[in-house]
């Protein structure tokens, strides 16, 4: 151990347990159950340790000093290994939030979505809608039928990333939504109620996203919740007209 390792003041294991504990007591302080702040814990973590090895992954690895190619070389080979024990912890990480599953099977085996992934999906597309157009939002409780019938058509291990999902979405089709929004969107001489009305709520970059990616998974899904045909054709003409 170095010198510069000696002098710095990692958290220990029961210090990281107790923040964790704190933060689980604050949250139920505030309402949130303690399944629901569990789960974003563990994202939290996994997404961190995940986070970390992209980092050290991407970067130029060489050995300290210069002691030769038999060195460097083993050098490189253990900090290979290091990396990947750290992408495995992180995958056992979100293994214990979500589950091993990469991809969606059929509906009757995915599970329902819950209060916290439709929380956390409202919280990731509220500001990619609003950097379109102005708020103007559905009815809430329309909005989370909506955004659940949304993540119906995905695992849960595809529900941990949809916020980056979403922010790739908005950005390839960037100035095809900005068309959308200006022609039918808030501001526009659409009205908010009708068959343009999710244009009108922030859930529309949601259900766009899903159009392009699971059309027909999102129609199944739609049908079962018994949400309003014109909604979902109405945002398909947009989408057309806006090509």
């Amino acid at each position: 151990m170095s010198a510069a390792d000696e002098g710095r003041q990692w958290p220990d294991e029961v210090s990281v347990d107790n923040a964790r504990t704190t933060l689980l007591q604050l949250l139920a302080r505030a309402g949130v159950p303690s399944d629901d702040a569990q789960e974003l814990i563990g994202l939290v973590e996994a997404g961190a340790l995940a986070l970390a090895h992209e980092e050290l992954a991407g970067g130029e690895r060489s050995a300290p000093g210069d002691k030769g190619e038999a060195y460097e070389s083993g050098w490189l080979d253990g900090s290979g290994d290091l990396l990947e024990e750290l992408a495995a912890v992180a995958e056992r990480t979100l293994r214990r939030v979500v589950g091993a599953d990469e991809q969606a099977g059929p509906a009757q085996e995915r599970p329902r979505p819950g209060r916290m992934e439709v929380e956390r999906a409202q919280v990731a597309v509220t500001p990619l809608y609003l950097s379109f157009t102005t708020d103007s939002e559905l009815d809430p409780e329309v909005t989370a039928e909506v955004l659940a019938a949304v993540l119906g058509t995905m695992s849960p291990r595809q529900r941990a990333g949809y916020a980056g999902r979403l922010t790739e979405f908005a950005t390839v089709h960037r100035a095809r939504l900005e068309r959308l929004f200006a022609a039918f969107g808030p501001g526009s001489s659409i009205a908010v109620h009708g068959r343009y009305s999710l244009v009108h709520s922030a859930t529309s970059v949601a259900v766009l996203e899903r159009l392009v990616t699971a059309e027909q998974g999102l129609r199944e899904e739609w049908d079962a919740a018994e949400l309003p045909p014109a909604w979902l054709d109405g945002l398909t003409t947009a989408w057309t007209a806006s090509a």
